[in-house]
């Protein structure tokens, strides 16, 4: 029988006072959107519904496509689903610098997935290429650079690297994958606001980033030329919420996991690639949101130039996640 759900006879068989508080209990459960309380601690904080989350994204392979999900785990360094985990691979060049759909916008035409142990890439006018995701001991552990900061990334192997170096017609490319005994990128040495205790493989600079449907909708509504969520790669979407109401929340609770947000994201030039075409446009939704999601002129030397467009969140307790469940707000009391 599902949580608070009585059949009819119900009543007449239980006592009143437990019939009153089961009734109540399941009120509470049917109200989701309601303000709850609890203990933490030693402090009472409030929760308030601020939202449902409607979707899930895992980026395996950093600018390549994303895997939607229904269930995720969350992990210190983002989501996870099985043997695939969020910007766990990297495509470098062979002096071990990052590579992305910045320098090459056809790495989002690449679709990636998990399957048996093994990682699965498929591209247009490509053959499939099947991978162990346990990259054998003996390939050598590249020392790679991503965004100013040194990290490590296992080999992947010749046939991947020709494989990436065929589909983009570029100059030798190679394919790296980080393992858990190598030691993360620290988030707050990119960017100051984020925590000691924030870090990521290779992500930009935090372990998810969440945007909400409406504040997509409110872009939209600016835009001559509608964009689609997977423009800015969120890896949490939320409905039931104002637009850019992401940016207020501070802590919240979803499922099991607690989340901390730690600042805005700033948008750069891989929101311009198509993710359909990989076609790279330069200009939208870049100009469009530099015209009215600037940072407060005190943050500038944040936030710089680029304009804002999603909350970086940080890992306060890992968990699991579903689609369709509620967001709550943590109010201290």
């Amino acid at each position: 029988m599902p949580v608070g759900f009585l059949p009819l006879s119900m009543p007449a068989r239980l006592p009143q006072s437990r019939f009153a508080w089961l009734c109540a209990a399941g009120a509470v459960l049917a109200l989701g959107a309601a303000a709850a309380w609890r203990w933490r601690r030693g402090r009472r904080e409030r929760l308030v519904q601020v939202g449902t989350v409607t979707g899930l994204c895992i980026y395996p392979v950093k600018s390549c496509k994303g895997v939607p999900l229904e269930r995720a785990e969350v992990t210190e360094m983002g989501l996870r689903s099985g043997d695939m985990r969020d910007r766990f691979w990297l495509v470098i060049k062979e002096d071990g610098h990052m590579v992305t759909a910045r320098q090459e916008p056809r790495l989002v035409l690449i679709s990636v997935l998990c399957e048996n142990g093994h990682l699965i890439l498929n591209a247009p006018g490509m053959k499939e290429l099947i991978i162990p995701v346990q990259v054998p001991g003996q390939n050598p552990v590249k020392n790679c650079r991503v965004f100013g900061l040194d990290i490590q990334g296992r080999d992947c192997g010749d046939e991947v690297a020709h494989w990436l170096t065929t589909f983009l017609k570029s100059e030798p490319y190679r394919l790296v994958h980080y393992e858990l005994h190598m030691a993360p990128r620290k988030c707050n040495k990119i960017h100051i606001p984020f925590r000691a205790n924030d870090e990521v493989p290779y992500s930009d600079c935090a372990p998810l980033l969440i945007i909400s449907e409406a504040s997509l909708e409110d872009l939209n509504t600016r835009m001559e030329k509608k964009v689609t969520m997977q423009h800015f790669r969120p890896s949490i979407t939320v409905s039931a919420c104002s637009a850019y109401e992401e940016d207020t929340w501070g802590r919240i609770i979803i499922g099991d996991v607690e989340l901390k947000e730690v600042m805005a994201c700033g948008r750069c030039i891989l929101t311009t690639v198509d993710p359909e075409t990989g076609i790279i446009d330069r200009k939208e939704p870049l100009e469009t949101l530099k015209r009215y999601r600037m940072c407060d002129p005190a943050l500038k030397a944040i936030y710089k130039s680029a304009p804002l467009f999603g909350s970086f969140f940080g890992i306060d307790k890992a968990g699991t996640i579903e689609v369709g469940q509620p967001v709550y707000k943590i109010i201290k009391c």
